[in-house]
């Protein structure tokens, strides 16, 4: 399966995306999280290209995205998303499966309540939309920071920045830590440190907050659409609780909940699993409601 690597320019940057598969087949948009980039899904690209059109994007100030200085660009949840819409515009992808892990599911999330008619599918690896969710050890500092950013707190958010905090979010809670490679966090830990990217992850640090604060119209969007959902989720995860996972079926009595024996990047340990859960569930769901890009 051949894997693309390309970039185009939205609203004045140059945004990096990996591309594969049949862009006339059903389109799957991977969203990634923190500290990594659409490097995270290098395997699981070519695991669902032969199926699917799948594209992977790094957001603004990730991977091999522009970074521009925080003086030059407000750096915000919002603003995020704005620049993957727009890019998906650009590509002309207008309907589409969404998988989201992590700080892509605050941004898969605001797509979904700005078109929610686009949005045919989506998978959740520990990507989080309830307070139940939460590991509060892990929280804590990030909403101590949020409601008063000192010296203080900002220490304590920067450890989350470091090779040792980077590293722990890859291993812990993970059965066989030798089937991740050490190549992931030191990827991530390289471009954490460019110069000025410590500013532009502190400025989302500081925003997470609103995140939480859109639960409600999530959850809203969830009972009223029942959009078909399925949950891969590393069940050892210490920033984002099983439970998280589960409170899906509140809104979605119909969603697909999998509960592994996992970390935070599932898909390290757990990558032939997903993936088939993946298949699976996006057959399903094709089988009944037919979609194209």
């Amino acid at each position: 399966m051949d894997v693309h690597h390309r970039t185009i320019t939205v609203d004045g940057h140059t945004i990096f995306y990996r591309e594969a598969g049949p862009s006339d087949a059903p389109a799957l948009v991977l969203l990634h999280g923190f500290p990594t980039s659409s490097y995270m899904y290098r395997q699981l690209i070519p695991a669902l290209g032969d199926r699917y059109y799948v594209l992977a994007p790094d957001y603004l100030g990730f991977g091999e995205s522009d970074a521009p200085p925080v003086e030059q660009f407000d750096y915000t949840f919002d603003a995020l998303a704005a620049i993957v819409d727009q890019l998906l515009d650009r590509l002309g992808v207008d309907s589409y499966a969404m998988y989201v892990q992590d700080y892509g599911a605050p941004i898969g999330w605001r797509l979904a309540l700005a078109h929610p008619e686009r949005i045919t599918a989506i998978i959740s690896q520990n990507g989080n939309a309830y307070e139940a969710g939460f590991v509060e050890g892990f929280w804590a500092p990030v909403w101590a920071y949020s409601t008063d950013p000192t010296p203080e707190t900002e220490a304590a958010i920067r450890e989350a920045l470091s090779m040792e905090a980077i590293r722990w979010q890859y291993l812990h809670g993970v059965a066989d830590p030798s089937l991740v490679s050490p190549d992931t966090w030191t990827h991530d830990y390289a471009l954490i440190q460019r110069p000025g990217n410590d500013q532009i992850q502190l400025r989302l640090f500081r925003d997470y907050v609103t995140n939480r604060a859109l639960y409600p119209r999530l959850q809203e969007y969830f009972r009223n659409s029942q959009v078909p959902l399925q949950a891969v989720w590393g069940a050892n995860d210490g920033i984002f609780a099983p439970e998280g996972a589960s409170a899906f079926a509140n809104d979605l009595p119909n969603a697909e909940i999998h509960l592994l024996n996992a970390g935070h990047f599932a898909l390290e340990s757990q990558l032939d699993t997903i993936t088939g859960y993946v298949h699976g569930f996006l057959g399903r769901v094709n089988s009944q409601s037919p979609v194209s890009a």
